[in-house]
């Protein structure tokens, strides 16, 4: 496939220039806002002080955003859902585009009502989950609080995350006219059988063919083996960024951990990626030997289970740290290490086989129950919150017996939220604020 030389030059311009000035500008103002007089009255914040590392974050995110605006017609451009083998890509040059990752942002911003009323008039139910409704919003409507998304030429969805992504990926294979490749990976109970991983590993030999032919070049083994590394190393990375929060008090927070996930999710497979990881790492570690803790007076620790609320990540957090209390890990960050585990450079696809069928939302309630057993004593928590996410059926599935296992089996207080992680239509605040008030009371 030939690229135009112009756009990819304004493509490695974008990634590389305009993304850190722009990150380097913002800063500067930040700080100019910062020096400036203080507002009188102003509450102290409950928090401790804030991760350097944050800066990188967002200008790391700003780039890969900004030089998305220019990737098709430079690079090919690949849409894949979160739980798919990026790796089998990056030696392809492919930029990656993560619609979910681009729904939670939206969420951030709260542009989710405004996209979702756009489809909902062309059909689409509101108990849809909110992800595909935000993407195929932003889809139809153009709008999109990264300024715009590259066309994809290639659409990438595995299963294992849940059956929504099928249909999804259908329609804006339909809306874009171009190739949909389907990992189909069988649910798993226990471990997967051998007939399970033959099955998903002739998918996976024939994704390098289809991306090969997209791209317009091969993949080359020493290429593909040494991304497997990266990605590797960046999930292992990420694992020792959580595992600081073991320490009495927590470094940061679990919400914290929900934004810094952004990398190994989006940028797996890069350099930049754990580069940023290895910073984050060292950071934590040196505000554990210092005793500086993510909330300034760490009293409860407790477990998240299933996606964040986006839009109210803020207020739920302060709510919490002003009582004292802190979500020192979640499953969903947690599962980004774990997956990663299984990778092995020296078996590319064989490896994959095994590590995007071992997804959390892909193995049976018994796994489930065995990470939160882990997760709780690992980390020391005393309480749990368990996310009855309206947009996430899979992952919700069987919560009111984990928390009746979790309570009885470690003795630790549990929480059942509804809520949405995407649309604040789908939740009331101060519904949700009255019934964490009344567990954190449950504590005294």
């Amino acid at each position: 496939m030939s690229r135009s030389i112009g756009r990819r030059i304004e493509f490695e311009v974008a990634g590389r220039v305009v993304g850190p000035a722009l990150a380097a500008f913002e800063r500067a103002k930040k700080l100019a806002r910062r020096r400036g007089p203080g507002r009188p009255g102003k509450k102290s914040s409950p928090f401790g002080p804030p991760l350097e590392a944050t800066r990188k974050l967002k200008e790391l995110m700003t780039t890969h955003y900004l030089a998305g605006r220019y990737a098709d017609g430079a690079v090919p451009v690949a849409w894949v859902t979160s739980g798919f083998p990026v790796e089998i890509l990056r030696p392809l040059g492919y930029h990656a585009v993560y619609p979910e990752n681009h729904a939670a942002l939206c969420s951030v911003q709260r542009v989710v009502p405004e996209l979702s009323d756009a489809v909902e008039k062309e059909g689409y139910a509101r108990d849809l989950c909110s992800y595909a409704r935000t993407d195929l919003g932003s889809v139809l409507t153009g709008k999109t609080p990264v300024g715009r998304l590259p066309k994809p030429d290639l659409l990438c969805c595995c299963t294992n995350i849940c059956q929504t992504v099928l249909y999804w990926y259908r329609a804006l294979a339909a809306h874009f006219g171009v190739p949909l490749f389907v990992l189909d990976t069988p649910y798993v109970y226990g471990q997967a059988p051998g007939h399970h991983r033959t099955y998903v590993r002739a998918q996976l030999e024939e994704l390098v063919g289809i991306a090969e032919r997209v791209a317009g070049k091969r993949v080359e083994p020493d290429e593909l083996e040494a991304v497997v590394r990266v990605a590797r190393d960046g999930t292992r990375l990420w694992g020792e960024c959580l595992a600081q929060s073991r320490a009495r008090p927590a470094p940061w927070t679990g919400f914290d951990g929900f934004f810094h996930i952004a990398p190994i999710v989006t940028l797996r497979g890069t350099e930049a990626c754990n580069a940023y990881y290895r910073m984050l790492r060292d950071e934590l570690a040196h505000r554990v030997a210092r005793g500086v803790g993510g909330i300034r007076d760490e009293r409860h620790r407790l477990l998240w289970d299933n996606l964040p609320v986006w839009f109210d990540v803020r207020g739920m957090s302060t709510l919490l740290a002003e009582r004292g209390f802190n979500f020192v890990c979640t499953s969903y960050t947690n599962a980004w290490a774990e997956a990663g585990s299984r990778i092995d450079p020296a078996d590319p696809i064989g490896s994959a086989v095994l590590a995007y069928t071992h997804i959390i939302l892909n193995q049976d309630l018994p796994n489930r129950l065995d990470i939160l057993r882990r997760l709780s004593r690992d980390y020391s928590v005393d309480g749990a919150v368990l996310h009855s996410d309206r947009s996430c059926k899979p992952y919700s599935i069987g919560q009111i017996d984990l928390k009746q296992r979790l309570a009885r089996e470690l003795d630790i207080k549990v929480l059942v939220l509804e809520a949405d992680h995407g649309d604040p239509r789908a939740y009331s605040v101060e519904q949700g604020e009255g019934r964490l008030t009344a567990f954190m009371e449950s504590f005294a």
